[in-house]
């Protein structure tokens, strides 16, 4: 009988003992990860308990907090012209969470960011920290430049526009958009709001500017022409190519065309397949600069990598394994690449830049609430693309492109305006399809330095129009020559 309970009180000691191990591992160890699970109700309180730091653009508070009367939540998020400004705010919602600006710098702008706290008495009395701001590289003006010209089109499409000099990203804009005050609540109104978004086919809820890539076709020339003229491909940017037209792809019967008659084509100097988009030039510069030194130049343009600004962008991308045919079709934007309007946008400033390009930022600088400065972005080169010789003469031929050429469009009277327009045929059938419609420009100072280069891409898909008039310099190059100008008026 002693033996029995010897065991029993052994048992129920391990028991015991088991139960305080478990007790001060749950409370020690996992203290931090159970407070801040998404399912503790706790979280969402203290979350929206509050007013939150706001996103400011041209000194303007474009975010703002509500009271939500009859909720244990008490604030949700309120956004001024929200729709213009979704691809860089994001939203922060009570049911739906946070993106872009509003879920990466969310620790500051909810206070949570332990760079806010006064003095170490803060942290020893726990005492809640008040909320930062986020200070943009956004103007508004080439903002609303950029968004009323997808939006007059009723287009889907976005536009990226940068400086240059610094990478600041100076608008950023994607159509159709959304409000994100529409669902910033855990209503069930605005829950049916977010699904009814969610579930449209036009996809509102995307940022196009930055999450989806798409074939460049004719503003890629550009890199083609910058890969060409680096690696020694050609040297002479007005001398004959000898690349017949129509173009044979090599391995192959199929024969490339040109929109302008090939007559216009036939042979021609880079120069003038420039200004006329003529795609034999390219398709046979691509090919004899090789896959690899294609690739290599892309990738210092930003290829082949996400960008962080500090959002997330999706890689562009220009292949590794692609035979003969295909590397002919990349020099003309065709075929296996693809990229987001942002890395055109940072390609065409790369050029503007003399074959510099900067790290793409959006996030100025992070305050606190008392205006103090807690960080402050600094321009930082992400390559040395091309050199300025090269980036010279693609420039050259950009700017004879405009006064002589397709990208006429863009034109300013004192300004000397870089262009490239582009259509880029895509999906299983491109005869079915209708093609996207690009415009990459910069505008150049009297110094010769350019403040702003910019990238457009129209997705005629669902417009009234036809195939006919599906072109970047038509649809394009009248939303970058805006944007362009507003930068230039400021």
């Amino acid at each position: 009988m002693n033996r029995t309970m010897r065991h029993i009180a052994v048992f129920c000691g391990v028991l015991v003992l088991s139960l305080l191990v478990r007790a001060t591992w749950v409370q020690f160890a996992r203290a931090d990860s159970l407070a801040e699970h998404k399912k503790n109700r706790r979280v969402q309180i203290d979350t929206f308990s509050a007013p939150r730091g706001d996103i400011v653009v041209g000194g303007k508070a474009i975010t703002g907090s509500v009271a939500t009367p009859g909720s244990d939540l008490k604030y949700k998020r309120t956004f001024k012209e929200g729709p213009m400004y979704a691809p860089v705010t994001g939203y922060f919602s009570q049911a739906q969470g946070a993106t872009f600006l509003e879920g990466v710098e969310n620790d500051l702008l909810s206070g949570k960011d332990r760079r806010l706290l006064g003095s170490p008495l803060d942290v020893l009395t726990r005492e809640k920290p008040r909320p930062g701001d986020v200070v943009t590289t956004i103007d508004p003006k080439a903002q609303k430049a950029a968004y009323k010209g997808l939006t007059d089109l009723d287009a889907k499409g976005a536009v990226v526009a940068i400086d240059p000099r610094s990478g600041k990203i100076l608008a950023m804009a994607s159509t159709p958009s959304y409000d994100p005050s529409v669902f910033a609540g855990i209503s069930g109104k605005e829950s049916e709001a977010f699904k009814k978004l969610d579930r449209r086919k036009d996809k509102p809820l995307s940022n196009r500017a930055t999450r989806e890539t798409y074939p460049p076709g004719s503003t890629f020339k550009i890199l083609t022409a910058a890969a060409a003229l680096e690696h020694g491909t050609v040297t002479d940017i007005d001398a004959p190519s000898g690349a017949r037209a129509p173009y044979r792809l090599p391995l192959s019967s199929t024969e490339i065309g040109n929109v302008v008659p090939n007559a216009m084509c036939d042979k021609v100097s880079m120069k003038t397949a420039m200004q006329w988009s003529c795609n034999n030039v390219f398709l046979d510069a691509a090919l004899r600069t090789g896959k690899e030194k294609m690739r290599e130049t892309a990738e210092k343009f930003g290829f082949n990598k996400e960008q962080f600004t500090p959002v997330r962008s999706a890689a562009s991308a220009y292949p590794k394994e692609l035979d003969k045919p295909q590397t002919a079709l990349t020099g003309m934007g065709q075929g296996s690449v693809t990229s987001t309007p942002l890395q055109m946008a940072m390609t065409v400033a790369g050029i503007a830049n003399d074959g510099k390009v900067m790290k793409p930022y959006m996030a100025e600088e992070l305050r606190g609430p008392d205006l103090s400065v807690i960080e402050k972005a600094e321009p930082e080169v992400l390559d040395r693309a091309v050199s300025v010789d090269t980036a010279k003469k693609v420039q050259a031929m950009m700017e004879h492109t405009v006064t002589d050429g397709t990208a006429d469009k863009v034109r300013m009277r004192g300004v000397t305006v870089g262009g490239k327009p582009g259509t880029a045929q895509h999906g299983a059938d491109v005869r079915d399809e209708r093609p996207y419609a690009w415009f990459v420009s910069y505008a150049k100072q009297s110094d010769g330095t350019s403040p702003v280069a910019v990238a457009v891409l129209v997705d005629p898909e669902d417009m009234d129009i036809s195939r006919s008039e599906i072109a970047g310099g038509r649809l394009g190059a009248p939303i970058a020559k805006a944007v362009m100008e507003a930068v230039l008026k400021r």
